[in-house]
């Protein structure tokens, strides 16, 4: 049995093309989802939608006795987890993170005590070698991405949803923090009328407290006829980013994920900032962004400001090839080889190394 340690719903995606690719191969499968009081209806749905076998755990304390008693032959995790060390001669434990971003966190996480980290091109690999020389990082490429290039990922019927096929379409895929949600105009919608506009921001923007003003400019949106606001049970940001013609997003991997399809991104460099990262604070900004956020500027086009992003968007929208060189080069360092097949490669060592 491979067990994946599903943390947070936004996790799956990136499991599911593993997922699919070890039970074409005869492999059993188990998940194990943290419960959530503000997702608890989105996981339950996500389970039946995909039919997985599921062991629920509140803590990953609970996590880790699972994986004591049953004893799986993997672990695949999509961040840190505590109780690494103590899984040491019990199973084989994996990393593969959840995004491909900018932030600092990215690296970091290799820290942690893990037998392999599946990563995401040469750059990074070499990068993360020199940086943890004694661990182990094999380069498979960036799996969620697989079913789009695959074409198994059709993406949203648009018609349905209230929108018009006949225009072209934007997605919103702002992250939660630092976040350009509340640097947008309260009307936008009525600027871009001659798009259609699909809002997937963050879950956390949708469910947690500290975020509610968020969800609140998020439902206003959504009220306009050309916008669209994914449920809390759509989390597959596959579907609206197969959709689209061009991303706006902000300090987020969407950036670079919708990039990777070789698809024009907007990027907003205005964020709304708490006052402990404004100022003498901003440190604490620099802190929690990677130095790739700045190496990677040249991925997109920029919107300065909101009052910029309208230009910015037209201009994209006639000019889609005018950045496809920059994409393919970001890609090749960022999300490696992007062929549909990172699914296979990972399984294909997890295999070999059982």
């Amino acid at each position: 049995m491979i067990c994946f340690d599903a943390l947070h719903p936004y996790y799956l995606p990136q499991y599911l093309p593993v997922m699919h690719e070890l039970l074409k191969r005869g492999e059993s499968v188990h998940f194990v989802i943290y419960r959530s009081k503000d997702q608890q209806a989105a996981l339950e749905h996500l389970v039946d939608e995909y039919q997985l076998s599921v062991t629920w755990v509140d803590n990953q304390q609970q996590a880790l006795a699972y994986y004591i008693d049953q004893l799986p032959k993997w672990v695949i995790f999509g961040n840190t987890f505590e109780g690494d060390s103590k899984l040491k001669g019990i199973c084989k434990t994996a990393l593969m993170q959840h995004g491909i971003g900018p932030k600092a966190v990215y690296y970091t996480v290799s820290d942690s005590d893990f037998d392999v980290r599946f990563v995401e091109g040469q750059y990074r690999l070499k990068r993360l070698q020199g940086m943890f020389p004694d661990k182990t990082f094999i380069d498979t490429g960036y799996a969620k991405l697989d079913p789009i290039i695959q074409g198994a990922e059709s993406g949203l019927d648009l018609a349905a949803i209230g929108l018009d096929p006949a225009k072209p379409t934007l997605l919103y895929a702002p992250t939660f923090y630092p976040s350009s949600i509340e640097k947008m105009a309260k009307h936008w919608p009525t600027a871009f009328s001659d798009y259609n506009i699909l809002l997937k921001p963050h879950y956390f923007s949708l469910s947690k407290p500290a975020y509610k003003k968020q969800k609140q400019l998020l439902e206003h949106w959504a009220s306009f006829d050309n916008a669209y606001l994914a449920t809390a049970e759509q989390t597959n940001l596959l579907p609206f980013m197969a959709s689209a013609d061009l991303l706006i997003s902000d300090a987020s991997s969407a950036l670079f994920e919708f990039a990777a399809l070789d698809k024009p991104v907007v990027w907003c460099d205005f964020y709304h900032l708490r006052w402990s990262y404004r100022g003498i604070f901003k440190f604490r900004f620099n802190q929690r962004m990677d130095e790739d956020l700045y190496r990677y500027a040249g991925v997109a086009a920029h919107a300065k400001s909101y009052k910029d992003l309208k230009q910015v968007v037209d201009q994209q929208i006639a000019q889609p090839e005018s950045f496809a060189a920059e994409r393919a080069m970001y890609t090749d360092e960022l999300a490696g080889t992007v062929d549909g097949q990172c699914s296979k490669r990972i399984v294909d060592y997890l295999m070999i190394e059982n």
